[in-house]
């Protein structure tokens, strides 16, 4: 019983640290990165040409790491039921495509990338980084579901009922936020705040990891 207990406390742990550690990005409002976090990706703040780049890069990886721990340790120590091993494996996903993701940086950024970026777009839609990130982002979505779905039908974890619910619908929102601005920059409409959505989103992933963290402890 003790053992378990322990598990299901490091379980804990390695998710809300893991979620924290994810929203290193705050950074940039202490760090001189000289991007604008209104119209910038997070993605150009590891860049090679990024001062502060072992900063953000490392501690995407350390953010992966505790998620590989985390889903190893929920598929051992939590009710073995269909969506939560299905949620537990998206974990899994997304902790080693964040691992690819700092693997695979972009090659500049800021306004040094938008002139000899193919087509006059920045790298992200020319770069193996995009796959990355795009893996990574299905990844965790998958798992918001799944928890949260499997919280509704299974009548467990009341925290992913209420507050892991209401950041789950915010980050879609964002996500939409995100996606639109971005085709609009691309339809030559302007930027539309796709650097803020970008940032509500990867805070609203970071958030919810932490109130799984919160609901495995409290189950």
């Amino acid at each position: 019983m003790k053992e378990r207990n322990g598990a299901r406390w490091g379980l804990a742990v390695a998710l809300a640290l893991g979620g924290i550690v994810y929203s290193s990005w705050i950074l940039e409002f202490f760090l001189p990165t000289g991007l604008d976090p209104v119209t910038s990706f997070l993605s150009e703040l590891d860049t090679a040409n990024q001062k502060y780049r072992d900063v953000f890069s490392n501690a995407d990886i350390l953010s992966a790491c505790l998620m590989l721990v985390a889903a190893t340790l929920g598929l051992l120590t939590t009710p073995r039921r269909k969506l939560y091993v299905t949620g537990w494996i998206a974990l899994a996903v997304f902790g080693i495509a964040t691992i690819a993701d700092a693997s695979f940086p972009l090659e500049c950024s800021g306004a040094s990338c938008e002139a000899s970026a193919p087509g006059g777009l920045l790298p992200q839609l020319h770069h193996i980084h995009a796959l990355t990130s795009s893996v990574a982002v299905f990844a965790i979505f998958i798992a918001m579901i799944a928890f949260t779905v499997g919280a509704f039908r299974y009548r467990e974890y009341p925290s992913l009922r209420t507050a892991g619910l209401g950041i789950l619908i915010a980050t879609s929102l964002a996500t939409v936020w995100m996606l639109t601005t971005n085709g609009i920059e691309l339809a030559g409409g302007g930027n539309l705040g796709l650097g803020i959505a970008q940032r509500a989103q990867v805070l609203g992933m970071s958030l919810w990891l932490c109130t799984l963290g919160f609901a495995v402890w409290r189950p």
